[in-house]
Order: structure tokens, then C-alpha cells, then sequence
């Protein structure tokens, strides 16, 4: 029998680590002199109070689905993915390679070709920790960490020393092509009739993102490797009883969390820059760890936890900009989630666990 039940396991503990960590957040912002009440405020109005503010809460929601859904595919199969820092920015070469190469008529041919070549690159990129996982007994966690700063010295080489326009000083690829340009969400919102969002980066890979959701729940929940990967992850002895590969599993599992960390990249660099540049992942692999945490490694929660850490980035930028609060706070308040919602999860599961047994054996 449960010992809770699992709307509450889903849900409530989610909201209540969030809640202590908000509370935390809200200690330390009242120990520098400003108002925890304030800051609030300046963060709501900054992210959810226009049209402007939710244009970027979505663009950084984009990314965070890709990123989140990364860390969550690895996370079934059993694998811990901190490379999706790196295999976003090789998504970013994939794509800026795909759409520098042809002159494309038409966006909508661009995107599925740009994006097929961010996944390909991102799954690549986590096929060497995947083979040194399966075969050598490298720890994923450590390989994946030092991939990601190969990834960052391969693009500054090949950015500098390949793809940057002669004559240019900017360490950049060349501007993709007018046609290859992603429609905005603002200019949908004109399309049909009204304006929103105006100048800000939100573009239809956000829809690319919850299908991307759709999709990964499909794979987990409702195919055969889908359920090996989960069958791995929660016993590897009761797997290779049942005849599961480990070693296919690990690489499977793990090219397609690459192929989603680097799919982000089409949101990023295609999306909004519109070339590739040295650091256009800015820590999102990294987030998406919190991310999946938060959402309970399922996509629905991955989605929500996205926007949430959207709200976040958005909200801070705004703090920054307005108060004297430091945009660092955030980055202090995304450690806490991740503290309160992994390393600390039993802190507040445990107590609730006991709660919901104690009102079962007093109903019965």
C-alpha cells in the first residue's frame, strides 16, 4: 500500500519544497535590506504582467522543456545526464551547419532539417560518455561534466576558426538566411488579429517543445523501450533477467536524451539569434536538471517546472533591473529548489508520509 497518495506525492511535496525554498530565498533578500514582498511583486509584474514579460517567460520555457526532458529520459533509464550543456551547444553547431549549407526556400522546410541536425549532433555528443558507461564503466556523471567542457573549447575553435565570417572580429557564425527566419509568437498574434509580445524572442519552437512533451511521454509510457528503459532504471538486476540489454539501454536512453538537449538549440540559435554564438546555451543544460527534479520526471511536470524556472529567469532579470537585488539571487533560489526538491526531497516527503498514514489509521 502507498504510504501517500499520489496527487500528493506529485503535487503537494513539489509545492511544499518550493515553498521552503521561496521562504529561504525570502531570508536572505531580507538579510541584504530589501523587501521579500517587493522583490515578489517586481518579479510578477516583470514576467506574467505583459505581454513583453510572458514573451520571455516562454522563450526561456522553450529551452528548459528541452533541457528538462533531457535530464528526465536519462533519470528513467537510471543515468544521472549533467551534459546537456554541452550537447545543446553542439545542437547549436548541428543546426547553424544545417541552415548555413542550403539556400532554403521557406522556414518550414528549415526547421525540420535544422532541427533533425540539432538532435543528431546533441545525440552524438552523448553517444562517447553513453559507450564509456555501457562498456568501459565510466561514471556517466563525470564523463558528461567533462564533455561539457569540450564542447565549449570544440565551438570556440570551430567558431574562431571555421565558420566566423572573413573580415569579421566576432567570434560568430555569418546571420542565417531571411527565409530561414522563425515566425515569432508576436507575429502569429498579428496574424490573427491582435498584438502581443511584441519584441520579444517567444517563436513557434515553443510548440515545437510541447510536442517534444507529448512525444517523450509516448516514448516512456507506451512502447517497448520505453518500458525497458524504465524496467533498467528501477532494477538492473530484474532487467537483465528479463533479458535487457544493459548496454543497449544506456545508449538508447541516453542518445535520446542528447538528441532533446540538443534540439533546445533551435529555440536559442535559430529562433533568436539567428547564428550561432560562444555561449548561447547560458547554463539551461544545467537548469534542466532542477527542472526535471521539480517536475517529477514526467513531462507534464517537466512543462510546468519549465515555466516556473521561465517565471524565475524572466522575474530575476527584471529584479536586477529594477532593485538592488543582485541577478545572482536567482541562480541562489534555483539551488534551493534543487536542494529542497533532490538532495533534500525525504526532508519533506518523510513527514508527509507519516501524516497520511497516521489520517489513514485514524478513517479506517
Amino acid at each position: 500500500m502507498e504510504r501517500m497518495p499520489k496527487w500528493a506525492d506529485v503535487i503537494l511535496t513539489p509545492l511544499i519544497s518550493l515553498a521552503l525554498a521561496f521562504a529561504i530565498s525570502a531570508l536572505v533578500i531580507l538579510a541584504i535590506g530589501e523587501s521579500p514582498a517587493e522583490a515578489l511583486k517586481v518579479m510578477v509584474e516583470g514576467a506574467l504582467g505583459s505581454s513583453y514579460g510572458w514573451g520571455f517567460t516562454l522563450y526561456y520555457t522553450t529551452n528548459f522543456i528541452f533541457t528538462g526532458l533531457a535530464v528526465m529520459v536519462a533519470y528513467h533509464a537510471g543515468l544521472f545526464n549533467i551534459g546537456g550543456e554541452g550537447q545543446a551547444a553542439l545542437g547549436g553547431l548541428g543546426v547553424a551547419l544545417v541552415v548555413l549549407a542550403l539556400p532554403w526556400p521557406h522556414w518550414a522546410l528549415a526547421l525540420p532539417a535544422a532541427a533533425v541536425g540539432a538532435a543528431l549532433f546533441g545525440a552524438l555528443w552523448a553517444l562517447i560518455p553513453a559507450w564509456l558507461q555501457a562498456r568501459r564503466g565510466s561514471h556517466i556523471v563525470i564523463t558528461t561534466i567533462m564533455f561539457n567542457f569540450i564542447a565549449a573549447a570544440l565551438l570556440n575553435y570551430v567558431l574562431v576558426n571555421l565558420l566566423r565570417p572573413v573580415g569579421s572580429m566576432d567570434p560568430a557564425s555569418a546571420r542565417f538566411p531571411a527565409a530561414a527566419h522563425l515566425p515569432k509568437l508576436s507575429d502569429m498574434a498579428l496574424g490573427l488579429g491582435f498584438e502581443w509580445g511584441r519584441n520579444t524572442p517567444a517563436n513557434v519552437t515553443f510548440f515545437v517543445a510541447i510536442a517534444a512533451c507529448l512525444l517523450v511521454w509516448l516514448l516512456i509510457w507506451h512502447t517497448r523501450p520505453g518500458y525497458e528503459i524504465r524496467a533498467f532504471g528501477k532494477s538492473e538486476p530484474a532487467a537483465l533477467y528479463a533479458g535487457i540489454s544493459p548496454v543497449r539501454i544506456t545508449v538508447l536512453a541516453m542518445l535520446v536524451s542528447g538528441a532533446l538537449a540538443g534540439l533546445m538549440a533551435i529555440n536559442n540559435v535559430m529562433g533568436e539569434a539567428e547564428r550561432l554564438m560562444l555561449n548561447a546555451v547560458e547554463g539551461a543544460g544545467f537548469i534542466g536538471i532542477a527542472v526535471a527534479l521539480m517536475g517529477r520526471n514526467h513531462p507534464f511536470g517537466v512543462f510546468l517546472a519549465a515555466l516556473l524556472f521561465g517565471f524565475l529567469y524572466q522575474g530575476g532579470g527584471e529584479l536586477a533591473l529594477w532593485t538592488s537585488i543582485p541577478r545572482e539571487l536567482i541562480v541562489v533560489i534555483q539551488a534551493l529548489v534543487i536542494l529542497f526538491t533532490g538532495a533534500l526531497d525525504n526532508m519533506v516527503r518523510m513527514p508527509l508520509e507519516r501524516l497520511f498514514t497516521a489520517l489513514r489509521r485514524k478513517g479506517a
